[in-house]
């Protein structure tokens, strides 16, 4: 599931029109609700604050306002950048301090949605997964078997502790645990011990792996 991790900022102007972009994570519509009134409220001197929002595992939430632009020039384009991007719980308000010329319903689309591109660029996006923290102890002569069963897996290690044994603590997909414990186990010829955590989302944002609670 794709989602706005950390909210951004975007700017472009247009035939001296100024179109500002706020993107911000909301988990609800109360939250996007607020959001909106704290844009509004920051750009009162605003010609117009229209904006998306999309929420839910399955986007089954979304709504928008071209808040006095003329019809379907302004959110709804902005609301299919959200979908055509496959995002969730996330909400984006685009400014427009009104320059003197008309831009016309194209220009109006193509303005709000390159906004909405450039708020998203500058925010940081995550694709949550399930998965389950592995525990993997073993001696120091199985340490490279298991390093070289991870990297070729693509799996980065979030933490080892080096003592008389080595216990690497790692992140699994949940649609690779049986696979990787089986190369795992081949490789070690059966010497490790494996301890799973229960099953959680994350992410890997930069090189951090951040842990979200699975929902029900």
């Amino acid at each position: 599931m794709k989602a706005v991790y950390e909210g951004g900022e975007g700017e472009i102007t247009e035939k001296k029109s100024r179109f500002i972009a706020t993107v911000r994570p909301v988990s609800s519509e109360e939250a996007a609700a607020a959001f909106i009134a704290e844009m509004r409220k920051k750009y009162w001197d605003a010609r117009h604050n229209c904006y998306a929002f999309v929420i839910g595992d399955n986007q089954e939430l979304s709504r928008c306002s071209d808040d006095g632009e003329p019809a379907q020039t302004a959110g709804r384009p902005m609301l299919d950048v959200l979908l055509r991007e496959g995002l969730h719980n996330t909400a984006v308000v685009v400014t427009r301090y009104f320059g003197g010329t008309l831009l016309g319903t194209g220009g109006l689309v193509r303005a709000y949605q390159r906004s909405v591109q450039e708020g998203l660029a500058n925010s940081v996006i995550m694709e949550k997964r399930p998965g389950k923290k592995l525990t993997i102890q073993t001696d120091y002569t199985g340490l490279g078997k298991i390093q070289y069963v991870l990297a070729k897996q693509e799996i980065t290690a979030m933490a080892t502790d080096y003592t008389d044994n080595v216990q690497l603590h790692v992140m699994v997909p949940a649609d690779r645990e049986q696979a990787l414990l089986a190369e795992l186990t081949e490789a070690t010829g059966g010497s490790a011990r494996y301890t799973w955590g229960k099953e959680v989302e994350f992410a890997v944002i930069g090189k951090e792996i951040k842990i979200f609670e699975k929902r029900c």
